[in-house]
């Protein structure tokens, strides 16, 4: 330490060394440097640590589940994103592909830098690589192999990666016969000898509707120009005048210097280099679902004279203000990562379709249209309609606004509202009417300059149309008895998504002074009550003709096996998801004692799946049961702390698009949307001290939403602008517009 009476000199060193640690201590403290994107990448959390802009189109993420079978085991396990990070085999980068999916698509456009001579068996020049860095927004590793160092980042609609290459012979591949699917039909053609062109089919979700397949345009370049190029092709050994038109030799299955397209399976492009000494290359991948000019255009405008570095510090300023929206003091640095990993993940999907210049694929047709905002895709509803859409309202309501309008473009476009949409095509996944869960609740939140009677109309019409019913098959059994019998696909599960559907529509059509649509609405929204057995006190299916469905064993259906009344769950992890009547639910099960009882048996006896979007509530339910509030506090930090921790596997299972995450993020904050399209919050002990809120003002009243905490402990007391809260409930507009929530504990 300098003495400040030594001299001026010393003076001046002193001053520079506090302003340089005030100014590294200040930038430690941003909040993009708290995001760990490797949390979720193991126990099938399905996250990837690739390098992403926010809302993305484009991630270049690690591609190492291609690996040998014999050694790695990985190709025989049901694998829905491109990176598991116990693997250590890779054979690329990626650039298309899903975060916190439970089912396989995309993971194309697989690129790989290599040395020495050209290989294009991916079995062979896969390499193990280590010195693994991810950031939001960029991704390193070390190839053993090669000794290359790769460092990926991205823009929206564009992945960049930087090669170090060692002195001597380099190629970089783009391979398109790898993917997490099973189709491969693709296209790809040398432009220049920096500039591939190309299209990739994919859309095997799940491995369903292989018919309603699609393709995905790219153009890469690379800055230094290749000194030989050409293209392969691996499907079969051609022979007489093909074999003569391609200029196949019949021994090395590829093509130097050719310029023209080539067509299927099994192909891919390459540039080699000679270096004389260790060089830098970038290689940068537009990529469009609409055309290869539109992937040029967004490779042109979202990168050109743009350096790598020059990119990654702009998208990492777009992470960083988008993350600050939400600002946390107190609690440990791990604290701190999981919360801000928590709000990277819930920023990834849904992600921008649209190209460039506005232009995107219609609905099932793919003919092209043009948006004026962002149109959004990557749907996966049956999740997030539970609390994932209400943070958006909360924190980026101008984002929600355009996942809203995204959505109703898609009836404009479909004739129905999206179930799990993903890039144009409608999956079908999963049970339910969900969209219409999410209309009604961002609107009941305040954010309404969209058009509300058209999707009023589109709620209905998937509610009433019996025949020809995407969303809602089972409904002539669901409207006419009440509930959909053992004859339909999970028909307990099944009737309680119509059910909180009926119920989001009930609530909207009391805002609208839709009198009689409410009144019929609501009553069918309860009806679950007609499956609850009393002797179980549980949820039960029922056959055709109004009887019990038997044998029937509450507890099966646990770990996706199969339950003919549940959909990836059993009895016990749905009986409690009917938030919306839980007063009515409280009697059936004979009073607040006998339901807490029952409740906390899901916990007690292992029941409970935190993994598990129709039970993630059940913790917070306690709170409905005055002086139970304790229990729903216990449960919840334990569950936290438990499932929730800053390392690969640090979510309990698949993130669901961001669903896993923003449980943590409403947890780690004290509130809760515990029943979707009510706009109300419930609470629990915050995490951190304090935690500010920047509020959008075109929406929100207040600048801010501050929400504190005092002492240690379970909540004493809770103050709402420095009076007393009475309750463990707090409405939307009371919360926003009180401005200071606080949270006296003991």
């Amino acid at each position: 330490m300098f003495p400040f009476n030594k001299s001026f000199n010393n003076k001046i060193l002193l001053f520079f060394a506090v302003t340089l640690f005030i100014s590294f201590s200040s930038l430690a403290q941003r909040a993009v440097d708290y995001v760990n994107p490797f949390i979720g990448t193991s126990n099938f959390g399905a996250t990837n640590p690739g390098a992403i802009a926010p809302r993305g189109m484009v991630s270049v993420s690690p591609f190492n589940v291609a690996g040998k079978q014999n050694e790695l085991e990985k190709d025989s396990r049901w694998l829905s994103n491109p990176y598991v990070y116990e693997n250590e085999f890779l054979t690329g980068f990626s650039h298309v592909n899903l975060s916190g999916v439970g089912c396989p698509d995309l993971g194309v456009i697989i690129s790989m830098p290599t040395i020495g001579e050209l290989e294009i068996d991916h079995l062979k020049y896969g390499t193990t690589y280590n010195d693994e860095i991810a950031k939001a927004g960029y991704y390193s590793t070390t190839l053993d192999k090669s000794k290359i160092n790769v460092e990926t980042t991205a823009t929206t609609r564009a992945g960049i990666s930087r090669y170090t290459f060692p002195a001597g012979k380099a190629n970089i591949l783009l391979n398109l016969g790898l993917g997490l699917t099973n189709e491969q039909g693709a296209m790809i053609k040398v432009v220049s000898p920096t500039e591939i062109e190309g299209v990739r089919t994919v859309g095997g979700f799940c491995y369903y509707k292989p018919e309603e397949t699609y393709p995905v345009y790219f153009v890469a370049q690379v800055n230094v120009e290749s000194d030989e190029f050409g293209v392969w092709k691996k499907t079969r050994k051609e022979s007489g005048a093909e074999a003569e038109w391609m200029g196949y030799n019949g021994k090395d299955r590829f093509y130097k210097n050719y310029y023209k397209e080539v067509m299927g399976d099994s192909i891919g492009g390459y540039f080699s280099y000679n270096f004389d000494k260790p060089t830098k290359v970038e290689l940068k991948v537009g990529v469009s679902y609409v055309s290869i000019e539109n992937a040029r255009e967004n490779l042109e405008r979202e990168t050109s004279n743009l350096t790598f570095l020059e990119i990654y510090h702009k998208t990492q300023l777009e992470w960083n203000d988008l993350l600050s929206k939400i600002s946390v003091e107190g609690g440990t640095k791990d604290d701190k990562t999981v919360f801000y990993t928590a709000l990277y993940h819930t920023l990834i999907h849904p992600n921008t379709l649209n190209d460039y210049n506005g232009e995107y694929p219609k609905m099932r047709t793919r003919e092209t249209l043009k948006t004026k905002g962002t149109r959004y895709t990557v749907f996966s509803l049956w999740d997030t309609y539970r609390n994932l859409h209400s943070l958006m309202s909360l924190v980026y309501p101008e984002q929600q606004l355009n996942m809203v309008n995204s959505m109703l473009d898609i009836y404009d476009e479909s004739g129905w509202l999206p179930k799990w949409e993903l890039n144009a095509t409608e999956t079908t996944t999963m049970v339910g009417d969900p969209a219409g869960i999410v209309l009604a609740d961002t609107y009941l939140r305040g954010i309404r300059n969209f058009d509300i009677e058209k999707a009023y109309q589109a709620m209905v019409k998937s509610a009433d149309q019996i025949n020809n019913n995407p969303l809602r098959p089972g409904l002539k059994n669901y409207i006419e008895k009440g509930y959909l019998t053992s004859s339909d696909g999970g028909s307990v599960s099944t009737t309680q998504e119509y059910n909180i559907s009926d119920f989001a529509i009930a609530q909207l059509a009391q805002v609208l002074g839709k009198k009689n649509d409410e009144e019929r609405f609501r009553k069918r929204s309860t009806s679950y009550r007609n499956l609850f057995d009393k002797d179980y006190k549980l949820l039960r299916p029922k056959n055709d003709d109004g009887t019990w469905y038997s044998p029937f064993d509450p507890l099966a259906g646990a770990n996706f096996t199969k339950n003919i009344g549940f959909i990836e769950g059993n009895s016990w992890q749905y009986s409690f998801m009917v938030s919306h009547d839980i007063d009515y639910l409280i009697r059936l099960m004979g009073g607040k004692r006998a339901f807490t009882t029952q409740l906390q048996e899901v916990f007690d006896k292992g029941h409970f799946d935190m993994a598990n979007e129709p039970d993630i509530a059940y913790p917070y339910l306690f709170n409905y049961v005055k002086g139970e509030e304790w229990r729903t506090q216990n449960m919840v930090n334990a569950l936290r702390r438990s499932y929730f921790k800053n390392a690969p596997d640090g979510l309990p299972g698949n993130d669901d698009t961001g669903t896993m995450s923003a449980w943590i993020i409403y947890t780690m904050m004290g509130i809760y949307p515990v029943s979707p399209a009510d706009p109300t919050y419930t609470f629990t002990t915050p995490v951190f001290d304090k935690i500010t809120i920047e509020l959008n003002p075109k929406y929100y009243k207040g600048r801010v939403l501050v929400i504190e905490k005092e002492g240690s402990g379970n909540i004493k007391e809770v103050l709402l602008n420095g009076e007393e809260h009475k309750s463990f409930f707090i409405n939307h507009f009371e919360l926003v517009n009180g401005f200071r929530l606080k949270f006296l504990l003991e």
